[in-house]
């Protein structure tokens, strides 16, 4: 088995019973997801009041959220003895998400110029209520790329685990991981304590994820309860184009890029469609996180390799929310009139690049990182976000789906490079053969 690879715990040769149909994480959540959707639909005011029961899981998510990213990185780096391994990895992770993330704006750009959902609306900017969105407004402009880096740095070492950044976390778990490798032998017991914590912390996550299910339920029947599908009608065009376009990345760039490296993209997305309904139905990717660590280490990824990219990958390698900056940027100039050059459209590229770190799955965070955008190219009115704002939480959904599979496709692609995928082990997990890793229980219903 590669290096770094799960050590498998048998309890004897069978490969374990599957679960019967209705006890699949999958299944559970798609009927919440179904049924959430028709109380919204049928009865809007009791959907809306359904919303804490969303909330309260996409809370209890974030409060373990910490805890997994902080041990898993720790432990992988530490686990990898030799730093320039670790510098090699990191390295090639952002390689990766420098070139995709670019290749996502770019195609984000050019369907916006081959479609151009807006053209013909002729909307007046001066007379949209700018109300709702003065408040996305003020916290993008207080976003700077000064502010962005000072802000990866905690107050404290702890308070990186209490913050809610996940930066912070990555900065912190990064200094303690490699400062645990330089001591050697002496930090060999604080390692294995962590190990031994890691193995609670992803017991903990099994227990959380059966509240999955009414998390979904309740955040889809707000969705649709709140907003209504009617919302969808005015700005159907839009809606529909951002959502084939990243079908489109999803399935051709991502796709190519699974068949060069000998896999095929929609078998990784049958393997992970329990976590991809539990994206959709809570329009977080971050509700699944722990779950992508445990799935891509039960299907042959490094924990190592896996512990540095998918962490990292939440926060540089977004490609659904790029898709979606350069498509609504340019939507919204389309919409108000507004005739872009090739430099100002450049301009906008760029600033997306750099305003869309640090905006992990959290639902709104894609909205804030386009005003933040649109700021530094007056030419296009913020005020112009008013006219997608009551399709944003639709679009929200599919930018963290997009950016789910992308991070998961990251990870398979960076531990192939450094040749320690493995195969035989991740063609087990997608035939659903591998059976409980240590410490990281089967809570996917796999």
């Amino acid at each position: 088995m590669a290096e770094g690879a799960l050590r498998i715990e048998r309890t004897d040769e069978r490969v374990r019973p599957r679960p019967r149909w209705y006890a699949h994480l999958y299944f559970q959540v798609l009927v919440a997801i179904v049924a959430g959707a028709l109380i919204g639909y049928l009865a809007p005011t009791t959907g809306e009041a359904l919303k804490p029961l969303g909330d309260a899981f996409i809370k209890l998510v974030k409060m373990i959220i910490a805890p997994v990213i902080f041990l898993t990185i720790v432990t992988g780096i530490a686990g990898m003895r030799d730093l320039a391994s670790v510098g090699r990895v990191a390295g090639k992770a952002l390689a990766y998400f420098l070139f995709f993330s670019t290749a996502a704006l770019i195609v984000g750009m050019i369907v916006a110029h081959v479609v151009r959902p807006g053209a013909g609306l002729n909307i007046d900017p001066a007379t949209l209520d700018t109300s709702k969105v003065a408040t996305y407004a003020a916290q993008a402009h207080d976003t700077s790329i000064t502010g962005f880096l000072t802000a990866i740095i905690p107050d404290t070492f702890v308070s990186a685990l209490t913050s809610g950044s996940i930066l912070q976390v990555l900065f912190v778990a990064i200094l303690f991981g490699i400062a645990l490798a330089l001591v050697g032998s002496r930090g060999a017991c604080v390692l294995d304590l962590l190990e031994e914590v890691s193995v609670v912390v992803f017991r903990v996550v099994a227990i959380l994820m059966r509240a999955a299910p009414i998390g979904a339920f309740g955040a889809m029947a707000f969705t649709i309860g709140a907003y209504g599908v009617g919302t969808l009608a005015n700005l159907a065009l839009l809606v529909a184009t951002f959502y084939l376009t990243s079908l489109l990345f999803v399935l051709g760039v991502l796709g190519l890029v699974g068949w060069a490296c000998g896999f095929s993209i929609f078998r990784l997305i049958g393997y992970l469609k329990a976590e991809l309904l539990l994206v959709l139905g809570t329009s977080s990717s971050e509700s699944a996180l722990p779950l992508l660590i445990e799935k891509l280490e039960r299907a042959g990824c490094p924990k190592s390799i896996v512990g540095l990219v998918v962490p990292t990958g939440y926060s540089f390698n977004l490609d659904g929310t790029n898709i979606y900056m350069t498509l609504a940027a340019l939507f919204i100039a389309q919409a108000c009139s507004v005739d872009l050059t090739l430099g100002q459209e450049l301009l906008l590229l760029g600033v997306a690049m750099l305003s869309s770190k640090g905006a992990a799955g959290v639902t709104g965070a894609g909205f804030i990182t386009l005003a933040a955008t649109l700021s530094i190219v007056p030419t296009v009115p913020v005020a112009g976000m008013a006219l997608i704002l009551g399709i944003d939480r639709f679009m929200s959904e599919c930018r963290s789906l997009t950016n789910f599979v992308g991070n998961a496709v990251a990870t398979i692609v960076v531990s192939r490079w450094e040749g320690k995928f493995d195969r035989a082990q991740f063609d087990a997990a997608l035939r659903g053969e591998v059976p409980s890793v240590e410490g990281l229980p089967a809570v996917s219903g796999d």
